[in-house]
């Protein structure tokens, strides 16, 4: 923890010293000429001379224990050992929450911030059947389809894991700071940069190989072609993880990187059950239950005609249903509430996935 605190030491410096001295504790106490020998260069070695007695290791901890904060070293058996296995791997990282065994299932899903009434649709859904399967969501607490995975993996009932690229005593965009609250009571927030680490652009990108190392795959849901979630994908690739990606518009940028990637050979997403597959994890997917649908009036039964996948805007289930406004408007209200239908946008509704299928079910 002490070297993670010195700017130049990282992973490769770290294995040097713990190699030639046989311990990073007898490394901390050697000497400018001992340094030199096990192989640091000049600069470093002054950096570590120069902040190595500044640095209260005391201190440090008694802050970590402030904030909930644990440290877990590449060594340490708590350390995710699929992380492990990257060749980038952070050498330490700082959680707040829980890694439990069950988080070797885990799936990064990432996307654009500016996300599409599709996107975020495709999210919820997509998300909220994973885990409700049991595979742990890993995402960067971004705006836009981070933060809307987030949120539905919780919802569902499942847990979530959120990657910083910065300090686990800031929390970047601030807004996100009552979700982050809830992934650490369900999950856990994770980041290689110690405590006072200020979110800095450059961090990103970086983080971004610790969300896919941590996965068995990625998930891109909306992207543009030079956006962060490319990098995510193009580090899964690297680290042989799966990649997977849901098909846009061609005339949606947010979508360009997305379709690039299928173009690319990255598999095409259209169920929750083509990842499930492709990761042979659907011996241990939780089986859902569908509820049955009772329709409780008869203006209920014509709008579940008029509703499906697609959002549609009220004034054309009113055109279509020749129902009144007022009728139509106090239906899906109650749709709503019994969990029929959805609101995805300013009086756009869609079927709800449950009442799709039970309704599919019935008219064939």
């Amino acid at each position: 923890m002490g070297f993670s605190l010195i700017p130049g030491v990282g992973r490769v410096r770290l294995a040097q010293m713990e190699s030639y001295f046989g311990s990073l504790e007898n490394a901390w106490q050697a000497d400018p000429a001992e340094l030199k020998r096990a192989g640091l260069d000049s600069r470093v070695v002054r950096a570590v001379t120069a902040e190595r007695p500044k640095l209260s290791l005391e201190a440090e901890m008694e802050k970590l224990e402030r904030f909930g904060v644990k440290v877990y070293c590449h060594h340490d058996p708590v350390y995710p050992p699929r992380l492990r296995e990257i060749y980038d791997y952070p050498p330490l990282i700082y959680v707040r929450g829980s890694l439990l065994p069950e988080d070797e299932w885990c799936l990064a899903v990432v996307g654009t911030r500016r996300a599409t009434v599709y996107g975020r649709q495709v999210t919820e859904e997509l998300v909220a059947d994973l885990a409700r399967s049991k595979i742990t969501i890993v995402s960067g607490l971004a705006r836009g389809i981070d933060s809307v995975a987030h949120h539905s993996a919780l919802e569902a009932g499942g847990r979530s894991i959120a990657v910083f690229g910065c300090g686990l005593d800031f929390v970047y965009p601030s807004e996100n700071a009552a979700l982050a609250r809830s992934i650490m009571e369900r999950g856990a927030l994770v980041s290689e940069y110690p405590l006072g680490t200020r979110p800095r652009p450059e961090n990103f990108p970086r983080r971004n190989r610790i969300m896919s190392g941590l996965s068995l795959g990625v998930l891109v849901i909306e992207a543009g072609k030079t956006s962060g979630a490319m990098i995510t994908a193009r580090l899964a690739l690297e680290q042989n993880r799966e990649v997977f990606a849901i098909p846009g518009s061609i005339l949606s940028p947010q979508s360009s990187g997305t379709n690039h990637l299928i173009q690319e050979g990255a598999k095409l997403v259209q169920n929750y059950t083509d990842i499930l597959e492709e990761l042979n994890l659907t011996a241990v997917a939780h089986q859902m239950e569908i509820k049955e649908i009772v329709p409780a009036s008869d203006a209920e039964t014509q709008l579940l005609k008029q509703l499906g996948a697609e959002p549609i805007h009220i004034d054309e289930v009113c055109r279509n249903s020749e129902l009144p406004v007022s009728q139509v408007s106090s239906a899906l209200a109650m749709m709503e509430l019994k969990g029929l239908v959805r609101q995805v946008g300013t009086m756009s509704y869609v079927l709800a996935r449950e009442a799709r299928e039970e309704y599919k079910v019935r008219v064939d």
